[in-house]
């Protein structure tokens, strides 16, 4: 494609967005969390494109019904985006807006992530019980019991918490409070800082898990905006979301989980006391140049990034999978493997 023939395309999707020539339906979820976060997705683009008729579409997924089930058990990819991806192939929606750590690494035939928002603080925080306020989790009593619905979570902070428990949670983000609030099953949860930050919540963190306790889960803290990859015009209108450097991270961090399946720099043992862990570093250029960005639309990892140089996309990629083989060949398939038998015969 030459950069005029781009170019045209372009402006042609700009040209029927800004003409509301068409309503745009946004697909959500219908937790109060998913729609605070498809309304800062919403009022981005209205900035961009002030004249755009933008339609919310709230639905409910197979994982807000199912709360009686550790997520590990039925599988934690897909199930909080199935049917918002079902109304996108009918549609029924035109994009959808996701938490990007729920979507897994390889989207159905026909979908793409077409923009990647800038990325909220990634990390993990710990939510105490109100009789415990002011404490971190190295403060709480031996045997205290944290409430998480995350494997990844467990099994490392296992390892560097070994006086607490663990113990599965579910529901969505209000949900998990009240239960922490109103009864006294746990002392604290573990939780994503984003979405309590997106909340407006950050007075209810006791503690900020940095990478050296807990490292955060992939993509985590960042927003995906998934489309129809035979829908010129909606991918060209969302790509103005694109933040470069959270793009590339994210190809980097969801390459490394396709190649290992697992986690994000490291691997561990169910009960944290085995792991591998390493890093690796790469250098790509996030300076756009129009000759780079004019490339037929390729997909890294499920993402297709407009406006981001397809090489520094790549060379994203690649690190994402250099580090998985490394971690591979160093023993970390066995440790997944026994991790996954465990975690089967539960």
């Amino acid at each position: 494609m030459s950069e005029d023939t781009a170019n045209g395309v372009r402006n042609s999707a700009s040209h029927n967005v800004k003409e509301n020539s068409r309503i745009i339906r946004v697909g959500t979820r219908k937790s109060q969390l998913a729609q605070t976060q498809t309304g800062s997705v919403v009022n981005m683009l209205k900035e961009q494109y002030p004249h755009a008729q933008l339609e919310v579409v709230a639905m409910t997924t197979t994982g807000d019904k199912i709360l009686d089930t550790a997520l590990s058990k039925i599988g934690e990819k897909s199930l909080f985006t199935k049917e918002l991806e079902t109304a996108l192939e009918k549609n029924e929606v035109d994009l959808v807006v996701h938490s990007l750590k729920d979507l897994p690494t390889t989207l159905p035939p026909g979908f793409t992530v077409g923009a990647i928002c800038k990325r909220e603080i990634p990390y993990d925080a710990v939510v105490v019980h109100p009789n415990n306020v002011g404490k971190t989790l190295d403060m709480l009593a031996e045997r205290s019991v944290i409430g998480t619905s995350s494997l990844r979570r467990a099994a490392q902070l296992k390892r560097r918490f070994p006086h607490l428990e663990f113990k599965d949670i579910r529901g969505n983000l209000n949900t998990r409070l009240k239960k922490l609030d109103e009864k006294d099953d746990y002392s604290a949860i573990v939780l994503a800082a984003a979405g309590l930050r997106r909340m407006g919540w950050e007075n209810r963190i006791s503690q900020i898990l940095e990478p050296e306790d807990c490292m955060y889960a992939v993509s985590q803290g960042a927003l995906g905006v998934e489309v129809r990859v035979n829908d010129p015009d909606i991918l060209e209108m969302v790509s103005v979301l694109n933040d470069t450097e959270t793009v590339l991270r994210c190809i980097a961090e969801r390459s490394f989980m396709k190649q290992l399946l697992y986690l994000t720099g490291a691997v561990y043992s169910l009960d944290g006391s085995d792991s591998l862990k390493d890093t690796m570093q790469t250098s790509v250029s996030t300076q756009t140049q129009d000759e780079d960005c004019s490339v037929a639309d390729v997909q890294h990892v499920g993402i297709t990034a407009k406006r981001i140089p397809h090489n520094s996309q790549a060379a994203a990629e690649k690190l994402g999978m250099d580090l998985a083989n490394l971690l591979l060949s160093k023993g970390a398939k066995d440790i997944l493997t026994v991790a996954r038998q465990l975690n089967d015969s539960r």
